[in-house]
């Protein structure tokens, strides 16, 4: 079995569902010849072609609406943005049709459309292209938001994402595209959008994480017994049961992003605890994030993001209350 990083299983993930599947196209600026500012697509037009692996001017709204308007012919475009932070001038085409095409039709249409785009920090670039925006999208209703933390993860959400007949953004960690490689099979396999993962048993804490946050969490709790780790991978519509019966068996929550704090996804999730849970915690939930600023320059992005010592410390906090 392979041992791919994460751009190499997206590119496998893709490569297989154009072969499998004649309707799902790519498009997005660079994606073509260049295999994409990241190299996820590369290959792919030499393999599938100009009209399946196609080059788009630099415009995102243009992309998406282009994409939307392919979905709801039958199409399965799957668009690339670069950055998530250049999302923002295409968020009328994602907010005000393409979450809303199953509902302002009755059912009569769908949009079977993933929006690929790197987020998050941990790579020194500058303004607009460390973004963590999650729970923007997470707050409009019609759109699915998946964000993998492992190459091999990846795969199997992104095939599930494409497989869906509803818009789908997936949230590509930028740190995690080739800091780390594992087995990943060849061939078809996916898991469920919706559905979390237990990635580490134990009794006395359940700490919560997605995309590269997970990776600074099990840093975190290296040398500490019966804490449970939980990798969310969809954030909308999140798996509620796997939370509240590791918040049940816990009694203590932390939460850990890179997003500002303040109505954070972390914010809905302690929420929904609060409604559902309360009288199983045995201490307030936590949340460890980044801050309410636009994320700095590189000399001070690694005083923004959470570090293990901040992840620690809110451990001690919670066993201490």
């Amino acid at each position: 079995m392979p041992q791919l990083n994460m751009v190499q299983a997206i590119n496998l993930a893709l490569k297989e569902e154009m072969m499998r599947d004649p309707d799902v196209v790519i498009l997005g600026e660079d994606v073509g010849k260049n295999g994409g500012v990241f190299r996820v697509t590369e290959g792919l037009w030499e393999q599938f072609g100009s009209e399946r692996v196609i080059d788009t001017p630099l415009a995102e709204s243009g992309i998406l609406g282009i994409s939307i308007g392919m979905a709801a012919y039958g199409l399965k475009p799957v668009a690339e943005i670069q950055f998530v932070g250049f999302t923002y001038p295409a968020l009328d085409q994602i907010f005000s049709h393409a979450s809303r095409i199953r509902s302002r039709s009755r059912g009569r249409y769908t949009c079977p459309l993933v929006i690929r785009t790197p987020y998050g920090g941990g790579i020194k670039a500058p303004e607009l292209h460390e973004e963590s925006p999650e729970a923007l999208f997470c707050h409009m209703p019609g759109i699915k938001v998946v964000v993998p933390s492992t190459p091999y993860h990846a795969k199997g959400l992104l095939v599930s994402s494409i497989r869906d007949p509803d818009p789908v953004l997936f949230l590509e960690a930028t740190r995690l595209y080739r800091l780390i490689k594992e087995e990943v099979p060849e061939g078809d396999y996916t898991f469920p959008l919706g559905k979390a993962r237990i990635v580490r048993e134990g009794k006395n804490i359940t700490l919560v994480a997605w995309g590269s946050m997970l990776h600074k969490v099990l840093q975190a709790v290296e040398g500490y017994d019966d804490v449970e780790v939980i990798d969310l991978m969809t954030l909308h519509p999140f798996d509620e049961e796997t939370l509240f019966k590791s918040a049940r068996k816990t009694g203590r929550v932390i939460i850990v992003h890179e997003a500002p704090k303040t109505c954070g996804f972390g914010a809905e999730l302690s929420a929904t605890l609060a409604e559902e849970a309360m009288l199983y915690l045995k201490a307030p939930i936590l949340r460890v994030t980044g801050y309410d600023v636009v994320m700095p320059l590189p000399k001070l992005e690694d005083f923004y993001l959470p570090t293990v010592q901040r992840i620690r410390k809110a451990m001690e906090d919670i066993i201490k209350y």
